[in-house]
């Protein structure tokens, strides 16, 4: 489920200004709003069924063995589409893909390591954590504190008290696999600065497919080879990754990136249903519960930052220029292009 968040990295932690949404009559604009909306459920949906069908594939291959074949297909597929240049790039370019590589892969073991022990819809709820930490640091802003106290709260109902109802060594990848996330997310964003459109994220992928394939061996070894395992693996790798990325990215030409984000935080809920429905995975009261306070959360923690955004625009377009200094479209155009 995580290459498809390249696009879903800078809107969850910068929530930057509405991407292409054009203005029209209230009925246009929601036809306009809705289609993107609908690409964007349904590339988490994607995303969540194709780790509940991961899940289903460890007996067969392994959790580090999934993991392999999700990035080693899905490298293939993505290299195949955007035919990326190698050539052209400083130093400093490969080194910011590199480290997104190395990242993505850990995030993978970590992710499919906690799936393994845990119901899909804990893992994904303790993993949001990271992003929504990280959110709430960058906001920098003292009542974000609540969205981070209720989504503790989400944690400490989801634990029952204690880690071990979930068992504490699934639960700490989880955790783990957040903060590779948060990690994610700001290397995702640097990587996207420095390639144009998905080039990046397919040299990145190639590179965690290269880390991860010694330990794929290792883990499974001619397991990875049987056809019907291959089969599945290009099942996970399509709709974890190629799909949904495909998807988010059609809905960012037209959807708000605090939407998005908004809508991306419902992705424990989506996980919960997925392992519900195909891995017959129980949820309580309580978990849901549990849940929906991390959901909330992290749409809060994101409305926060949007309307601080939004705030800082309207404070910028009201400045009267003073003679002799730039205008205020000029100033904040200066400082967009230096990332102040």
């Amino acid at each position: 489920m995580e290459e498809s968040r390249t696009a879903a990295a800078g809107a969850v932690v910068a929530v930057p200004e509405a991407v292409g949404v054009a203005a029209g009559p209230p009925a246009e604009k929601g036809r306009r709003t809705l289609g993107p909306v609908a690409l964007v459920v349904g590339g988490m949906l994607s995303v969540q069924f194709g780790a509940a069908i991961a899940v289903l594939l460890m007996p067969r291959a392994g959790a580090v063995g999934v993991v392999t074949l999700r990035l080693l297909l899905a490298a293939i597929v993505l290299l195949v589409v955007c035919r990326p240049r190698v050539r052209g790039h400083s130093r400093a370019d490969w080194g910011t893909v590199l480290v997104f590589g190395a990242v993505l892969a850990a995030m993978n073991l970590l992710f499919y390591q906690a799936a393994d022990r845990i119901p899909l819809g804990a893992a994904v709820t303790l993993e949001v954590l990271g992003p929504l930490t990280l959110s709430v640091i960058a906001s920098r802003r003292l009542g974000n504190l609540l969205w981070a106290g209720l989504a503790l709260g989400g944690v400490v109902l989801l634990s029952g008290g204690g880690f071990d109802r979930l068992d504490p060594v699934g639960a700490a990848f989880a955790l783990a696999a957040g903060v590779m996330w948060a990690a994610y997310i700001v290397f995702s964003a640097r990587t996207g600065q420095r390639f144009p459109q998905a080039d990046g994220l397919a040299l990145a992928m190639a590179f965690g497919a290269v880390l991860t394939l010694p330990l794929g061996i290792v883990d499974a070894g001619s397991k990875l080879l049987v056809p019907s395992t291959i089969g599945l693996g290009l099942a996970v790798a399509l709709m974890s990754s190629v799909l949904p990325y495909t998807l988010e990215l059609l809905a960012l030409r037209r959807l708000p990136a605090s939407t998005f984000a908004i809508l991306m935080s419902g992705e424990p809920a989506l996980a919960a249903m997925a392992g519900f429905l195909v891995l017959h995975q129980d949820l309580s009261l309580t978990d849901a519960l549990a849940i929906a306070l991390v959901i909330m959360a992290s749409m809060g923690a994101v409305q926060a930052h949007a309307g601080k955004r939004r705030a800082r625009r309207e404070e910028l377009a009201t400045e009267e220029p003073v003679p002799g200094e730039p205008a205020p479209d000029a100033l904040r155009t200066g400082r967009e292009s230096t990332g102040q």
